[in-house]
């Protein structure tokens, strides 16, 4: 074994022994452990981490735990302002392109509100955590759980562990997470599907929307998937005044 030294900051804290919060504490590990592994040993998942810096050097997940070492750890997007620079984070910044997400079980009305706001978003409340791996892996999603095991996996590259409770808080947190509202385009995808909505033709909503609709209405949206059709109705007004008041408070 050697003995370490570690230094979790922000909201990692989170993850840890309550005796460990806050301060920086001494640690035995394996010999040839290495970062990611005793990050993770401690309760961590390593999609949370951005930054390691082992005795006042950024490392990677892979740097071997050596004796006497001082090891601090940062959360996402809080790198300390000397090594805020990209190149010395762990993962590249994100674009729009790939702001792509997979959503666990407990996560639906999450994954509903991320796809109101225009976000692919896959979701199947039968989904086991194998899956979610794999489609995260092939399909470069970033995987939004509350189990932190599941981001432990080697694979999953990127993912977020949700604190809040409620959809809308849980909105808030990944949007801030994210960066994600300069990204914001309501009203791009099925709710129910994830698939893309298009301006519908007129024989797109015959015998499928009211008659008294049809009458008030001349601009309608459907999905291929489930042939729904959508229109600027009441509840459309009360879904696009909420996700715009989500996008404004994540500014």
């Amino acid at each position: 074994m050697v003995k370490a030294r570690f230094h979790f900051h922000r909201e990692l804290n989170d993850f840890l022994a309550r005796s460990q919060r806050g301060h920086t504490f001494a640690c035995a590990c394996p010999k040839a452990s290495s970062t990611k592994h005793m990050i993770e040993a401690l309760g961590v998942p390593h999609t949370e981490v951005d930054l390691i810096v082992k005795n006042g050097r950024p490392v990677g997940f892979d740097a071997q735990i050596e004796p006497d070492d001082v090891i601090e750890i940062y959360p996402a997007r809080h790198a300390p302002a000397s090594m805020a620079n990209g190149a010395l984070l762990l993962r590249p910044p994100l674009h729009n392109a790939d702001l792509s997400f997979i959503a666990d079980a407990h996560l639906g009305g999450l994954a509903q509100l991320l796809r109101l706001a225009g976000f692919d978003t896959r979701y199947d409340n039968n989904f086991p955590d194998d899956e979610i791996e794999a489609l995260a892996q092939d399909e470069a999603r970033i995987v939004l759980t509350r189990d932190r095991e599941l981001l432990k996996r080697r694979t999953v590259l990127r993912g977020c562990y949700v604190r809040a409770l409620q959809p809308d808080d849980q909105f808030r947190e990944v949007s801030e997470r994210f960066d994600l509202t300069p990204h914001v385009r309501a009203f791009r995808l099925c709710l129910m599907c994830n698939a893309p909505l298009r301006p519908a033709g007129p024989g797109d909503i015959d015998g499928r929307v009211p008659e008294g609709v049809r009458e008030r209405h001349t601009r309608f949206v459907t999905c291929d998937v489930c042939h729904r059709v959508f229109w600027e109705g009441s509840h459309w007004r009360r879904m696009r005044a909420r996700i715009d008041a989500l996008a404004e408070a994540g500014r």
